[in-house]
């Protein structure tokens, strides 16, 4: 009780009643059973962990693009969902759909909210991050903006530049999304991109995908806020497949990264 109490004294100096959403400390994912899980949270396909499995995490999100279809988010931060990162920005032209009804919709069921953007490799780090300041509300209390940076199949850009390349210009979106929004973005990316780019070099916060294992076994010495730990989550409120993601840290960590880290 002492640290829900907390956590509901962080929240209201914030006045962000959506950085409380409810977390159960007990339970298990379905098919995927784990201490401190959430059991309203399930997996349609769950790993086998064989070292530090997600589910006792405390703080769960999720990630999202158009494919998720109509959402009931009422019933997602019923369930325990905390944070919810918005697919918005492809490259130079391309907008998710659903961004704005997603993004206006979360916020209403009060979910802490943040936008990503996809890179496009055909488009210089100045026009990427042009597109998605364009696009994406610069708003009090949502999380840092997501610079999502994975090898794409795209037939109309199929180049694969070089590391020293595209760290260069992705730090040129850092600097100019950061300079917009106030908060530096995060990285997500995947491990074939990590280690094909040597993105450790990166000063960043980073978001890892790791479906097979913990990240310190994936990424060796590489600190990080999120694990995006399976594709196949499942969600009340959702339907289909959803990919699920943890935050590094306690329920009270959590509020303190809200604290430093939302936009301003």
């Amino acid at each position: 009780m002492r640290l829900l109490g907390k956590l509901l004294v962080a929240c209201m100096a914030l006045a962000i009643v959506a950085s409380c959403s409810r977390t159960p400390p007990s339970g298990g994912y379905r098919n995927a059973p784990g201490p401190g899980a959430n059991s309203q949270l399930g997996d349609r396909a769950p790993h086998s962990w064989d070292y530090a499995a997600p589910y006792g995490h405390q703080v769960h999100g999720i990630d999202i693009s158009r494919w998720q279809g109509d959402i009931d988010w009422n019933r997602v931060r019923g369930a325990g969902i905390s944070f919810a990162f918005i697919k918005a920005t492809e490259g130079g032209d391309h907008l998710d759909p659903n961004f704005h009804r997603y993004w206006r919709e979360a916020g209403q069921a009060r979910i802490p909210r943040g936008a990503y953007h996809f890179y496009y490799f055909c488009r210089s780090g100045a026009e990427n991050a042009a597109w998605f300041i364009r696009n994406v509300p610069r708003e009090a209390g949502s999380l840092p903006p997501v610079l999502d940076m994975e090898w794409s199949h795209s037939k109309t850009c199929p180049r694969r530049p070089s590391a020293s390349e595209i760290k260069r210009e992705a730090e040129v979106f850092l600097q100019l999304v950061g300079r917009h929004y106030g908060q530096r973005p995060i990285i997500y990316t995947t491990v074939d991109f990590y280690r094909d780019n040597q993105m450790g070099d990166m000063r960043a916060e980073f978001w890892l995908r790791s479906v097979a294992n913990h990240p310190s076994r994936i990424y060796p010495g590489q600190r990080w806020g999120f694990w995006q730990y399976t594709g196949t989550g499942i969600v009340p409120g959702i339907k289909g497949d959803t990919d699920l993601n943890a935050f590094a840290g306690s329920a009270t960590d959590w509020a303190r990264w809200l604290q430093t880290r939302m936009v301003r």
